[in-house]
């Protein structure tokens, strides 16, 4: 047995390109190319570099590894292996198969701490990626999140918070936009624990990059305010360590370009495009062992040398970890109060009483935007949780979304107040990595058009359980005279069919508080607040349901009154009402009309199908009885998903077509949004019912 350290690195880095052929190949699908040819680059970072623990994946203060190159996740999943996290060989050769913790592309399922994680959740990941440019700009949040830590906890002599962020990134990251937005805010933010490769390889699916991609990625990142350093290739060790030991000293974001060569070192298939996104063959597998030294007929091969390397690395985490709990015992000691805020944040517990000082709001018929009302619960909700961060996309004077007068900036990063620039995808992917790495409660914002230009992001979000908040304003044809570039039609229905995110549109000022109270408190994926620019009535809910039934996604708001005698009495709907958000206020001006023709209805706020979704069978029938057929949805969207829950032949008031530039008041007017309007689809969809002895 060698004993010779740099012989058993290069078997190593040798041992992992068999690995990133023989998963693929055994799969009969995967990427090959890249995990061949940046092998040495992982080793080097998680057998040299990075402070982590493989039995303690989730240590605080642990260094954070971001495969932005997704595809090449089965060197992630090696290199996580031969570190000592709970990844087998089994599930090595489990790669892309049913229900393994190796699927194609790297998943995180967020989960609070304390929690078990769910049954196929991989170890060591941090985020999920695959979706180009997004593992970019995931880090880029991460950073920003250690940060903002770091400037809140750390002391002189206790460096609570002290971690890098590594990533690999591929050229088809660096081709995205959403890259290119959050590399342009790190530079100008100065993050400098961002470590950034760049896997060169001249590659893509379709042939070279010069067919697409001429530019000078190394200047591009130098005008963006990086520390670049170009390496020739990735295979001397030693040069990729001084590399990073020089990153790791730079006060800005590096990158490091590495010239590779896709799947390195193949006789055939080395620099080519197959060799990216298919297996190589068994003749070009059993080959390249050779040329690697290892047996050509064995798969999955891992020599008892480099199987011992496994519990060097995990020592060396282990004592990384007890030497940091050492110092944060000396730490509670001598600032206990710290250190219990520093737990109830790791842990993403809300202060006591923390929603005790939220606005309530009286009762009044011109009432506020729900963008303004947003804005004010906001403001109370950062005094009582320090560790809500967040911002929006150049808006925060329309989406009313600064907490206070700080701003995270390279100088001040104790900030809460992000200023994202124009970039709502880096935001959206930004505030993913926040949130993902911990300790805070993250949210973004920007006007509801405008989520068409993250949704990627969000759905990443949704699919990881990642607990964002996105606040989006300006939310239908009322923000009116910016006109149907600006007005939000298809989107509602667009987002509610996005599995795992709860959009909730809320009727008015205190509905508004009730879903930033839901928001705070929801863990298992992102909550959309969708609010208006145009003002509503904040209702008087005297006789009306309580805002606080919003967290069953739907409420009764009016029940269905019958004239009896000297007064009125609640009796048995014969037509349903159902809105959400602004529509509300119609809608019980359209019952007024309609009970005054001697039609008992009801009046549903629907601020949040998701959470209704929720709910108990028998709620949501008592919501919507079976036996009250006649119901209309209103709603200023495309009324997509609405038969859901009033019926095929149910009516609606929705938008059938783009918006215009005209006053608020005018557009709702024109396009049918008024309590008129309302009754003659109402008193239609009853009388098309009574056409039915067996209705469907």
């Amino acid at each position: 047995m060698t004993t010779d350290v740099s012989t058993l690195d290069a078997l190593a880095v040798n041992v992992l390109r068999g690995l990133a052929m023989d998963g693929p190949q055994k799969a009969r699908a995967g990427h090959p190319g890249t995990a061949m040819a940046c092998a040495p680059i992982g080793w080097a970072l998680y057998s040299k570099t990075m402070r982590h623990n493989p039995a303690n994946p989730r240590w605080h203060n642990r260094d954070r590894f971001i495969l932005s190159a997704g595809h090449a996740c089965i060197l992630q999943y090696s290199l996580l292996h031969l570190s000592g996290y709970a990844i087998s060989r089994d599930d090595l050769m489990k790669f892309r198969q049913w229900g393994s913790i190796t699927p194609g592309h790297p998943e995180l399922f967020y989960h609070l701490e304390g929690d078990k994680p769910p049954a196929h959740s991989t170890p060591g990941i941090e985020i999920t990626t695959g979706p180009l440019g997004q593992g970019f700009a995931n880090g880029v949040g991460f950073a920003c999140a250690e940060a903002f830590l770091a400037a809140r906890f750390n002391r002189e002599g206790f460096p609570v918070v002290d971690h890098h962020v590594y990533a690999l990134c591929s050229d088809g990251d660096l081709m995205e936009g959403v890259c290119q937005e959050a590399a342009s805010l790190a530079g100008h933010l100065k993050l400098g624990k961002l470590i950034y490769f760049y896997d060169d390889n001249h590659i893509t699916i379709e042939g070279d990059t010069q067919l697409a991609f001429t530019e000078n990625v190394d200047q591009r990142f130098e005008a963006y305010g990086w520390h670049v350093q170009r390496l020739a290739s990735p295979n001397d060790l030693e040069e990729l360590e001084q590399a990073i030991a020089r990153a790791q000293r730079d006060p800005r974001p590096s990158l490091i370009s590495v010239r590779t060569h896709i799947a390195y070192p193949a006789p055939h298939a080395q620099d080519t495009a197959e060799s990216h996104g298919a297996p190589l063959g068994p003749e070009e597998v059993a080959a390249t062992k050779k040329i690697l030294g290892l047996p050509p007929d064995q798969e999955f091969y891992i020599p008892s040398d480099v199987a011992e390397m496994t519990a060097a690395i995990k020592a060396r985490g282990q004592k990384a970890e007890q030497e940091w709990n050492e110092m944060f015992a000396r730490y509670r000691q001598q600032y206990p109060d710290l250190a219990r805020e520093y737990d109830q944040w790791m842990r993403r517990e809300l202060p006591p009483g923390w929603d005790k000082g939220l606005p309530e709001f009286p009762a009044d018929p011109g009432g506020m935007a729900t963008r303004e009302s947003g804005g004010k619960v906001l403001t109370a909700l950062a005094k009582a949780v320090p560790n809500l961060i967040g911002g929006s996309a150049d808006l925060a004077p329309s989406t009313k979304t600064l907490m206070d007068k700080s701003a995270f900036q390279a100088e001040t990063p104790s900030g809460r107040n992000f200023h994202f620039g124009i970039r709502e995808h880096a935001m959206a992917a930004m505030i993913n990595g926040m949130v993902a790495h911990g300790g805070v409660f993250a949210f973004g914002a920007t006007f509801f058009i405008f989520s068409d230009y993250l949704r990627p992001a969000l759905r990443l979000a949704a699919l990881s359980h990642i607990p964002n908040i996105l606040v989006f304003t300006h939310d239908s044809i009322g923000l009116g005279e910016d006109g149907p570039t600006h007005q939000s039609i298809e989107q509602l229905p667009a987002l509610r069919a996005m599995i795992n995110c709860s959009v909730i549109r809320p009727c008015d000022a205190n509905e508004t508080r009730e879903a930033w109270k839901a928001a705070m408190l929801h863990h298992t994926g992102p909550v959309l607040l969708v609010l208006s620019r145009q003002a509503v009535p904040t209702l008087d809910r005297t006789n009306l349901g309580a805002a606080e039934e919003l967290h069953k996604g739907a409420y009764i708001l009016a029940e269905a009154e019958i004239a009896w005698g000297d007064g009125t009495q609640h009796g048995e709907p014969e037509l349903i009402l159902v809105a959400s958000g602004t529509e509300v206020a119609v809608c019980l001006e359209a019952r007024k009309l309609l009970q005054e023709q001697g039609i008992p209805t009801r009046v549903v706020s629907m601020p949040c199908w998701e959470l209704f979704e929720q709910q108990s069978v028998e709620y949501q029938e008592q919501v919507f009885p079976p036996r009250v057929k006649p119901r209309v949805a209103v709603e200023a969207a495309v009324g997509m998903g609405w038969e859901r829950w009033i019926g095929r032949r149910g009516g609606q008031v929705c938008m059938t077509t783009y918006g215009a530039s005209a006053p608020s008041k005018t557009n709702m007017e024109k396009f049918g949004f008024t309590a008129q309007k309302v009754v003659d689809e109402a008193l239609s969809t009853r009388a098309r019912w009574g056409m039915y002895e067996d209705p469907l």
